[in-house]
């Protein structure tokens, strides 16, 4: 696997550069240091021909003006707060409310409009980023890894580390919208499967109630995405819920919690994940004010969702697992998008650097 880099622009006077992690293949993944976002991933489809399968923009202005976190990583916390607020060792924090009455992926001061420092080892590229004590409303000093690693294999790792020096909350995920098709279709007629039986009952806002239910209608066991769509009006709903893993996966486990297949180019993505769960959001709300990879503008169900993460909202909802993350304890998940062809029936999961 080889690391190559080019400059890319600068922003709040820091350099930004773009970063080409290529497989022995030829399969390759772009990554920007402007948002520790994930640029590109172009792999082959069952005839053998590379394409993109993420979102993403060609120029880096795409991403300055970007409001649907398109490829980006999410931190301090991923999803939303209810209210814009949690209380922690019986102190309130106020934040941002970006989301209605909520804070929604830690608002402006997110890791996603950050420039990132950066080191290319052998076989990863490391991200990393500061955040201090009361950056958008979080108590403690945040330091904060993201490391990418591409597989000859045609697996992404993406390992997340973070350490503080004050107890506060800690929910990192990567926002890429998936579509098989290379953007010839959008994802509507792509099948999904969701390895989870519950996800996390929510209102209209989509703030969890605090119940944990079957998945019932938003079932996903190989069903196409505009079979899942609630149409009122001629207005496509799509999903936005969090769906909650059975166990904890381990990293070196083979059991995937998510599979998405694009019949048409025969490109499939397997996701695994230490992460307890995983929101599954179909791009309802997606626009771009620039050409995205293929030279068109981004428009709803485009590109699809498949953020794993610890549960959202977990401050406000005393039944959920704890996102605080304490003071002097490292923080370490990883999710893993492993690509492959429907007519390739090599083994699954190899390791990272392969």
């Amino acid at each position: 696997m080889n690391i190559t880099s080019e400059e890319w622009g600068t922003y709040n006077g820091k350099e930004v550069c773009r970063f080409r992690l290529t497989g022995t293949n030829g399969s390759f993944v772009e990554i920007t240091n402007y948002g520790a976002t994930i640029v590109s991933i172009v792999v082959p489809d069952n005839k053998g021909e590379l394409g993109p399968v993420i979102l993403g923009f060609n120029e880096l202005d795409g991403y300055h003006n970007d409001k649907c976190y398109i490829g980006s990583t999410i931190g301090r916390v991923a999803n939303r707060i209810s209210n814009a607020v949690f209380k922690l060792n019986n102190k309130s924090y106020q934040l941002e409310a970006n989301d209605f009455p909520n804070s929604n992926h830690s608002g402006a001061s997110g890791f996603h409009t950050r420039v990132f420092d950066f080191e290319i080892k052998e076989h990863a590229l490391v991200l990393k980023l500061s955040s201090e004590t009361g950056e958008g409303g979080f108590p403690g000093k945040l330091d904060f890894t993201v490391s990418y690693y591409w597989t000859d294999s045609d697996q992404l790792f993406v390992i997340y580390e973070a350490i503080t020096d004050e107890d506060t909350p800690a929910n990192f995920t990567n926002h890429a919208y998936f579509n098989l098709s290379s953007g010839v279709n959008n994802v509507l007629n792509h099948r999904l499967t969701i390895l989870a039986p519950y996800l996390l009952e929510a209102d209209p806002t989509h703030i969890p109630t605090g119940k944990i239910i079957p998945t019932g209608e938003k079932t996903f066991l190989g069903n196409k995405i505009k079979d899942r769509l609630i149409v009122a009006d001629k207005l496509a709903t799509g999903i936005n819920s969090y769906y909650v893993v059975e166990k904890k996966i381990g990293k070196k486990s083979s059991e995937p919690v998510a599979i998405l297949d694009c019949p048409d180019s025969g490109r499939r993505l397997i996701v695994y994940t230490s992460y307890p769960g995983v929101m599954v959001y179909t791009g309802d709300y997606l626009l771009s004010d620039h050409p995205g990879l293929t030279g068109e503008n981004y428009h709803p169900f485009d590109g699809l969702c498949l953020e794993c993460q610890h549960y959202p909202d977990a401050p406000n909802q005393p039944s959920f697992p704890s996102i605080m993350l304490k003071a002097g304890e490292n923080y370490f998940e990883q999710i893993v998008y492993e690509f492959r062809r429907t007519n390739d029936r090599s083994p699954a999961l190899g390791n990272v650097g392969g």
